[in-house]
């Protein structure tokens, strides 16, 4: 196997099959898990589970007794003491679930990722570019799982919520290792562009990705709505309590309410000017189908995005459509990193009403 100039990397078509599909089946569960994350984060779930025990923690509790000692466990920190307190048994069952099949899925996707790794290690079919890759990737999802202890932490000390940044980076780094995952899973499967033809120009290309760096900014943004809670507040669109700009802006940006929100909600339409430029930009240069096809693909998702975001701000965070928000939000992720890689691989057509490229 050898790799590319271009990143794109050169084997049998069974081993492009199987490293590519088990990529985007681990893709596929880091979606689920960070879906299922904000679920938790919306019931507020986070902080019902107390310790951090990686191998030990695989296993709910399994009597009565057990629950009741974990809920005991539960008692002893803020989040009970100070919002929950009286909450039943059954009550804490009900936020228990939540968090305990977040972090259980995070041990299956390292399951699911390391087996295989090892495998096409051992079978030589990955060469050392792609296996310091895949390895980055792995060490990325230990890290992650640091990070997620880390942010829980933070809620069980004085503040019965965990600290906003630290559930920003959290989320930022399940996004970075899937967008990463998308990548390599494209650079497997699809063959390279034909070596003939020119290329789109330099500053559409990098266009393309900063589309997807703007995507990946309005998803931290994001976080940190969601870490303040301020999706409760200001919930008229498009002006905010019927100011356009509300008093208090300028007091610290990244964890004041207004401000949050001022920047997740104006954030949207300034990247949706980008992607419609960048859009336009690919019909003028003849861009193959298969890539304008997925430029016309990020216009839809986001359009999508921009209209289930207002709607989850005007009816004030219903947890399955904020969830929804959540969701399709890595959804134009997902096709902004296709739109760049198919642009970056892309050859123009050098005689108009020919077609030379699929």
């Amino acid at each position: 196997m050898t790799a590319s100039s271009k990143g794109t990397y050169s084997f049998g078509d069974s081993q492009n099959r199987q490293i590519g599909i088990w990529l985007l089946v681990c893709a596929a569960m880091v979606f689920a898990m960070t879906v299922l994350g904000g679920l938790t984060r919306l019931t507020h779930s986070g902080l019902s589970i107390v310790t951090w025990e990686p191998l030990a923690g695989i296993l709910p509790p399994l009597s009565p007794e057990a629950w009741v000692e974990e809920f005991e466990n539960y008692k002893q920190f803020p989040e009970y003491q100070k919002i929950n307190m009286g909450m039943s048994l059954a009550g804490f069952k009900a936020i228990f679930w939540y968090e305990f099949s977040h972090r259980l899925l995070g041990r299956a996707i390292g399951l699911v990722f390391a087996i295989p790794f090892i495998y096409f290690l051992v079978k030589r079919q990955v060469d050392q570019r792609l296996g310091l890759r895949l390895g980055a990737l792995f060490v990325l999802g230990g890290m992650q799982g640091v990070l997620g202890w880390y942010m829980v932490s933070s809620g069980l000390v004085d503040r019965p919520d965990v600290s906003q940044y630290r559930l920003t980076a959290h989320l930022g780094l399940a996004v970075l290792i899937y967008g990463y995952m998308i990548w390599l899973a494209m650079a497997v499967l699809i063959p390279m562009a034909r070596p003939w033809g020119e290329a789109a120009p330099l500053g559409f290309r990098a266009a393309t990705y900063a589309i997807v760096g703007s995507v990946f900014v309005l998803i931290l943004s994001g976080g940190l709505v969601a870490g303040l809670d301020a999706g409760f507040a200001y919930n008229t669109y498009p002006t905010m309590d019927g100011a356009w700009v509300p008093a208090g802006m300028l007091t610290d940006p990244f964890g004041n309410i207004t401000t949050v929100q001022f920047l997740h909600r104006w954030l949207g339409p300034a990247m949706a000017i980008l992607v419609v430029l960048v859009w336009g930009r690919g019909l003028d240069l003849g861009l193959p189908p298969r890539a304008m096809a997925a430029h016309y693909w990020v216009v839809f998702a986001l359009a999508a995005q921009g209209a289930i975001g207002i709607g989850t701000l005007i009816l004030v965070v219903p947890v399955p459509l904020a969830s929804l928000h959540q969701g399709v939000a890595l959804v134009v992720f997902t096709v902004a990193i296709v739109a760049a890689f198919l642009t970056d691989q892309a050859r123009l057509n050098p005689t108009p009403g020919i077609k030379v490229l699929p």
